[in-house]
């Protein structure tokens, strides 16, 4: 609940499930939320009609803690990758994967620091964990003999340091207020762009985080990346490549509140962003391990049923990952509180805006009826139930959904689960430019990324009807056209939304056509359809859980998806091309 109005304390209330029913499961009463659903759920058997029943399995068990929010390159990553397989596996979908496996490794490297690295103020030397440590990254610029400066609090862009009094200095910065500062993500998004010229940024984060985590920061695989852009050229994405023609970048390193203090020579409270410090020095003992295992896409294919097409493919493509977990626990209730309430004040009007530091400020969390029915529940996993263990779950269970088809469609599906789409699309990159079909062999792909939610408090325009629809009429009218007809025969049509195919929209929906993997297909003719429900409140955040699901509405859009597809796979004709890409 918030504190500025009654009835939006009410339905927060509500939502975190404190009073809106229960079941019995074991014995013991389960509460669900407002929604309809538990904060655990018990898994069973699924079918081959696409259900509410067999998503809720699914996703709960895929979204779950036990896969650590499934950062690309973690182990958690590797365990979801394990379940999509064996369940291709068990409904006898075909490998499509490299040496008759459903995996297609990709060529990666793990990029740490080794606790040889050192950092100095003035000739006094920090230790490496209990003061600082670096975050695993590309080499980064050297540190030697570098001006030390305060720059501020990240997100706060006002009052921060300009670009040129951070331009080759290691600059200490406070980390960002609750939800991204004023600006959200945004803002942060130009912190760092503002800092992209100093030799390093040194940001005041470890304080609460045990030794053994800060330990682990550069153990765990968490730094697996593409070892170069250009291995996937022209698979690479323009970022890619002009982050490498620009060098290496400034170096990411964390710090205690007392490591900042001993960096400036001064206490943090009350200084002032400019106030300088004496000079720095390191030495980054920077390490890259081939690392393949961790870093693979999951493909199948579903043989269609005529002879004269069975060799061309609709792909279907979702991505496995997301962003993984905290080392800093949060009070789960009181961030999905806050979370609503930003996103409450950024909808006010009836469109989005970036939230001003006013706005923010006036946002009051009461805890308190939450209390009294149950404890605080520290949280760091940043489960990406919607993004995109919807997409990903949903392509199962089109694939359970075809393979009991008595006749298969025509032409053959090809089911690719594109990893590393978070560390920027580079499942996808890697999967056009190795295809394990014949790239022109496919005729069209789908894409699904987060298609579980779309609420009116999701998103301005939201609802039951909700789904958006990018890219279908970019390279074939014929293909937009299809969405569109299929759309219209089902029992309750969606209201498509298609405001979000340009490059310009919202805050923080810039070029969305541009940010999933569908971009990598399109980029060779492919015609490609991407459908999602919008960036909510929870969206990358330790509160993208299954239990926020809208699960009616997710189940319908998978249907429907299912029907285009096979739709699709079922024309005599592939969809023309109107233009290239």
């Amino acid at each position: 609940m918030t504190s500025t109005h009654s009835s939006r304390r009410a339905r927060s209330v509500a939502l975190l499930g404190v009073a809106a029913g229960a079941a019995a499961c074991a014995g013991a009463p389960v509460v669900l939320n407002q929604f309809g659903n538990p904060l655990r759920h018990s898994p069973a058997p699924t079918a081959p009609e696409i259900s509410v029943a067999d998503l809720k399995t699914r996703l709960y068990l895929f979204a779950d803690d036990s896969m650590q929010g499934r950062q690309y390159g973690r182990l958690g990553n590797m365990k979801g990758t394990e379940y999509i397989a064996r369940e291709l596996q068990r409904l006898g979908v075909e490998p499509a994967g490299e040496n008759g496996t459903y995996f297609q490794e990709m060529p990666v490297v793990q990029r740490r620091f080794a606790a040889t690295s050192a950092l100095s103020a003035d000739g006094r030397a920090l230790r490496w964990v209990d003061d600082w440590i670096a975050t695993p990254g590309p080499k980064p610029r050297d540190i030697n003999g570098v001006a030390i400066v305060f720059g501020g609090t990240t997100g706060d862009t006002a009052n921060m340091i300009s670009a040129a009094d951070a331009a080759g200095k290691l600059v200490v910065m406070l980390p960002p207020a609750a939800g991204g500062g004023a600006g959200g993500f945004g803002a942060i998004a130009a912190t760092n762009q503002r800092l992209a010229g100093a030799a390093g940024v040194a940001t005041v984060n470890l304080d609460g985080v045990t030794r053994t985590a800060r330990a682990f920061v550069n153990d765990d695989p968490s730094g697996v990346l593409v070892a170069s852009a250009s291995e996937l050229s022209p698979g690479a994405t323009e970022a890619q490549l002009a982050a490498e023609r620009a060098g290496p970048p400034p170096a990411q390193l964390r710090l205690t509140r007392a490591g900042a203090e001993a960096l400036l020579g001064a206490g943090l409270d009350g200084l002032r962003p400019g106030a300088s410090g004496p000079t720095a020095s390191a030495h980054l003992d920077h390490i890259e391990t081939p690392v393949r295992k961790y870093a693979r896409n999951v493909v199948g294919i579903i043989r269609g049923s005529d002879p004269k097409l069975a060799g061309t493919y609709v792909a279907l493509g979702a991505h496995p990952d997301h962003v993984g977990y905290t080392r800093s626990p949060a009070d789960h209730d009181s961030l999905k509180l806050y979370n609503d309430a930003r996103l409450a004040v950024q909808m006010k009007g009836g469109d989005l805006h970036a939230a001003t530091a006013e706005e923010l400020a006036a946002i009051r969390i009461n805890l308190d009826s939450v209390r009294k029915l149950r404890p605080p529940r520290p949280d760091s996993i940043r489960n990406g139930a919607d993004d995109d263990g919807s997409g990903s779950m949903a392509l199962l269970e089109i694939a359970e959904a075809v393979s009991a088809m008595k006749v298969k469609p025509r032409r053959s599906l090809l089911f690719a689960w594109n990893n590393g789409e978070e560390a920027g699309l580079l499942g996808s990159a890697w999967y056009t430019m190795h295809p394990t079909v014949p790239r022109d062999s496919i005729v069209a792909q789908i894409n699904i990324d987060m298609i579980g939610r779309g609420r009116k408090d999701d998103l301005p325009g939201g609802g039951d009807d909700y789904l958006a629809v990018v890219g279908s009429n970019r390279l074939s009218s014929e293909l937009g056209r299809e969405v569109v007809a299929v759309n219209l025969r089902q029992p309750a049509p969606f209201r498509l939304d298609y405001r979000f195919d340009t490059t310009t929209a919202w805050p923080g929906y810039n070029n969305i056509y541009g940010r999933s993997d569908h971009a990598n297909y399109a980029r060779f003719g492919i015609p490609i359809v991407f459908f999602f429900t919008g960036l909510h409140g929870d969206y990358h955040q330790l509160t993208d859980e299954p239990q926020y699901i809208d699960y009616p509405h997710y189940a319908r859009i998978t249907q429907y998806i299912a029907d285009l597809v096979v739709d699709l796979a079922n024309r005599e004709r592939r969809p023309a091309l109107d233009r290239r890409p």
